[in-house]
């Protein structure tokens, strides 16, 4: 439905990064949605230039997947509105690179982008995480053993944590002693790296990251093993498309992605289950009903708040809204999966909702490239968890859990449980 008599380009005082927004901020996203599907904000660095909200998911669908009008790549817009300058000019252009700083297929369009994702797409298939199930099963089972006995966890520490990340590294050969470090790293960026934020330690951080993904390449040219980050060294050193900059950038991309969503879903999805008494326990009845459960679990609270920005490559009108060239779009995509155009109560959990889409993972050719893994990775460690401690609950108040966020992402600090 096309919302142009609902668009408005009055300045709507948003407070996307209060503290109360970034703990329940659906609320704020409804009344959003009621002004329109395109509603301006702030710009979250200053400077000049727009910054749109897109709300709706048929509009911000648009935006996602038209390449001619909105770019992922600053760089081909001459633009005063440019979030990713102010973090590059912070790390400073001797620094090593990193999928913030440019050489991701995270911020080129085609053809780069087709030529850099098809390097690790056949990595990433529904059919290739499959097979893998065994071993995620074994993953998950091996994390309960450790504190099955004890009658409590933390479960983002002990489980939703260590759970993606040992699977991803051993995907990409990660040794085990590096593993807690790269989650420092990954928690502080996640925590401190969004629009709206500008945490100096976060440039320290990245450049430690970019550091030992470099490093981590240099070993294993050294000593290859039958591990993805080999495969990727093989195929630049046969004179494939993937220069040096573009191998640790995509390493550095697969090793913080691989696990710092799905480890908010399986957090943030246990959360939503322990609050919701009715649907866990109509769940633990069935547990064939996990993967219709992680599809709605992703809909109504997936991980990811919005996409990464979209630059206006020329004036153009979006539902009516007359969006000018080098204006930031971001699509809200947390809120597109509320959208009550789309949805019936769509503020409603319903792990038996028939979902025909949503938009978690993104949409176009920048859709998340391990969806796949992270649907099996939610499959098995929501069933393992209901199978094996059917009587979990949380241990603390629920108006005790701490949220953390940026505009980009949201996640849980902690979750105490007890069983």
């Amino acid at each position: 439905m096309n919302n142009s008599n609902n668009q408005t380009s009055e300045k709507v005082e948003f407070n996307l990064f209060s503290e109360e927004n970034s703990k329940d901020p659906f609320a704020m996203f409804a009344q959003m949605r009621a002004k329109g599907s395109v509603v301006p904000i702030p710009n979250p660095m200053g400077g000049a230039g727009q910054t749109w909200i897109v709300t709706q998911m048929d509009v911000a669908m648009e935006v996602l997947k038209d390449h001619s009008r909105f770019t992922v790549d600053m760089n081909s817009i001459d633009s005063g509105n440019d979030i990713r300058k102010n973090l590059s000019g912070e790390l400073g252009s001797s620094e090593p690179q990193t999928f913030f700083t440019g050489k991701s297929m995270l911020f080129v369009d085609e053809p780069d982008h087709r030529r850099l994702r098809s390097l690790v797409s056949k990595a990433f298939t529904p059919r290739y995480m499959e097979s893998l199930r065994p071993r995620v099963q074994e993953i998950a089972d091996e994390l309960i053993d450790q504190f099955e006995g004890k009658g409590e966890m933390d479960l983002v520490k002990d489980y939703a944590y260590p759970f993606p990340i040992n699977v991803i590294s051993e995907m990409l050969g990660i040794p085990q002693e590096d593993r807690p470090q790269i989650h420092v790293w990954s928690e502080a960026i996640a925590k401190g790296l969004g629009f709206g934020k500008q945490d100096p330690a976060v440039a320290q951080h990245l450049r430690s990251f970019a550091e030992y993904t470099s490093q981590l390449v240099a070993n294993k040219r050294i000593e290859p093993s039958d591990d993805l980050i080999s495969q990727l060294i093989a195929i630049e050193e046969e004179g494939d498309r993937l220069n040096e900059d573009e191998l640790i950038s995509m390493i550095t991309l697969l090793i913080f992605a691989g696990h710092e969503t799905t480890s908010n879903l399986i957090a943030t999805g246990s959360y939503l289950l322990l609050t919701h008494p009715e649907q866990l326990e109509q769940l633990k009845q069935d547990l064939d009903l996990v993967p219709s459960a992680v599809e709605e679990l992703l809909r109504y609270n997936g991980p990811a708040t919005s996409s990464g920005p979209r630059y206006a490559t020329q004036d153009t009108e979006l539902d009516g809204q007359l969006i000018q060239k080098g204006d930031v779009v971001i699509p809200l995509l947390k809120s597109a999966n509320r959208d009550e155009q789309q949805f019936t109560d769509p503020e409603e959990l319903d792990i038996e909702r028939k979902i025909k889409r949503h938009l978690a993972f993104g949409h176009g050719i920048h859709m998340c490239l391990g969806a796949p893994l992270a649907r099996v990775e939610g499959d098995v460690a929501f069933t393992t968890l209901l199978r094996r401690l059917p009587d979990i609950q949380l241990s603390i108040p629920q108006e005790e859990i701490h949220w953390h966020s940026a505009l980009s992402s949201q996640g849980l600090a902690a979750l105490p449980v007890k069983f």
